[in-house]
């Protein structure tokens, strides 16, 4: 895929007071903003087209990375009036989606393979792929039923999961997808991946890579600790076979 859509339109209100002044994709892990570890990810893979979809404080966000030129690459803003969920934002940017693209959450640091999980999407004939990555505790997450590759069903917040591998929030569409999202706030989890999911058409990529989810205090201080950032090919054996 040539292009990303970066949802960074949430308020954060988990993560207050950090996030009363600026957005929490702004937040900064070991001296770099969210948002710009994420675009290290895709511009080791030669991703440099980017649709960044903004809401909440989105005048801090575009005054911070302006069309991209500084970081190398190109960025476009798409914004939200209300809050759009996970879908509906993919609406506004339509006319930008001509092909195979990503969509990643905003608050949520990852390091996955990403021409390996298009191989899978595209071999599979899948209308939507999502990295799924392995955590201890599922019970806060959405947590996938895999047939092979193929996700049945994700469960929330189960009491008893049927896996540890939950949704990282990253995931590989097809331009028809944006058809079958409702209008107004909508959630990709909730309205359209269930839909895909029924038609068999869903994907799950399990990834080994590091993933630290923003969304507290908590959590935050553990990804400052922890996070090794994206490392350039040579040092990543993850890509190695």
């Amino acid at each position: 895929p040539s292009k990303a859509v970066l949802l960074v339109g949430g308020r954060g209100s988990r993560l207050r007071p950090l996030t009363d002044k600026i957005p929490k994709s702004l937040l900064e892990v070991q001296g770099k903003t969210i948002t710009e570890h994420l675009l290290d990810l895709l511009k080791k893979y030669g991703i440099r087209d980017a649709v960044l979809c903004v809401g909440y404080l989105k005048d801090k966000i575009k005054e911070y990375f302006g069309d991209g030129t500084k970081i190398g690459v190109n960025i476009t803003y798409v914004e939200e009036n209300e809050p759009l969920g996970t879908a509906g934002p993919l609406k506004l940017a339509k006319k930008y989606l001509k092909d195979s693209f990503i969509v990643s959450n905003g608050d949520e640091l990852k390091n996955i393979n990403i021409p390996r999980m298009f191989r899978l999407h595209k071999r599979k004939n899948a209308l939507a792929t999502i990295a799924l990555t392995t955590v201890d505790d599922p019970s806060h997450y959405g947590v996938a039923r895999l047939d092979g590759s193929r996700i049945v069903e994700f469960v929330e917040k189960p009491v008893k999961a049927p896996s540890n591998l939950i949704n990282a929030g990253f995931y590989i569409l097809e331009p028809e997808v944006i058809n079958m999202i409702p209008d107004g706030f909508s959630m990709l989890e909730k309205d359209v991946f269930p839909k895909l999911a029924k038609m068999g058409r869903l994907r799950g990529f399990p990834f080994a890579g590091q993933w630290f989810d923003i969304g507290n205090i908590e959590r935050y201080k553990i990804a400052e600790k922890k996070w090794e950032g994206i490392l350039p090919f040579e040092e990543d054996e993850m890509d190695l076979g």
